[in-house]
């Protein structure tokens, strides 16, 4: 198994949380966004999204952080990363896709480039940006799960799962560009909760071998 994977990548220590709460090591090949590697040569060629992560499992490659993480869950279910019910699967599931679809992409990398270099904004203009879109999404999530009952220590119950593992990401992104994050007790305490778990404090972005 090798992970293909860049320090500051949200959705790379996204899997990385995974990997660690299931005590399964892979190979790291380390990929440097900020140069392009993802945009050519032999990476570009495993996986035409340019994107990282990708996860090389039996002669195939995974994509996409949350279909990574569900694979992963699928072939080592403990400790499990969804709950038992289906409602409170879908629930998981939702809180996930809401940083995964609703914030990230839009505060992606490329995005933020794009509109820098590709549109001539200004870096404040790109770091407004980044933050709006972090308080339309982080306002939301602490709206929800501080009025659910099935929140508990972390986003779903009082065990970590796959919406822990897209939401501890995020805020370390967002202290990265300045952002308040004082408005949300709720995350924070769930944040706080997850990283004294070492899976979690382990994968973060300074711990890593390709830090900068």
């Amino acid at each position: 198994m090798k992970h293909h994977t860049y320090f500051r990548s949200s959705a790379a220590f996204r899997v990385r949380i995974a990997l660690n709460l299931k005590g399964i090591t892979a190979e790291q090949a380390f990929v440097h966004l900020r140069k392009g590697e993802q945009a050519a040569g032999p990476f570009a060629d495993l996986n035409p999204h340019k994107l990282v992560p990708a996860l090389e499992v039996d002669g195939r490659v995974l994509t996409q952080s949350l279909a990574i993480i569900e694979y992963l869950d699928e072939m080592h279910p403990n400790p499990p990363l969804l709950p038992a019910g289906p409602l409170d699967r879908a629930r998981v599931r939702g809180l996930a896709l809401a940083v995964a679809c609703d914030i990230h992409p839009l505060n992606n990398l490329r995005v933020l480039q794009h509109l820098k270099h590709g549109m001539g904004h200004f870096q404040a203009e790109v770091d407004s940006w980044y933050r709006h879109w972090i308080v339309v999404g982080l306002s939301a999530l602490e709206a929800q799960l501080a009025r659910e009952p099935q929140t508990g220590r972390f986003c779903h119950g009082d065990a970590p799962t796959l919406a822990d593992v897209t939401l501890v990401p995020q805020l370390y992104n967002a202290r990265r560009f300045g952002c308040d994050l004082s408005g949300y007790p709720t995350l924070l305490r769930i944040e706080e909760a997850c990283l004294a778990i070492p899976a979690f404090a382990e994968a973060a972005p300074e711990r890593q071998p390709d830090a900068e």
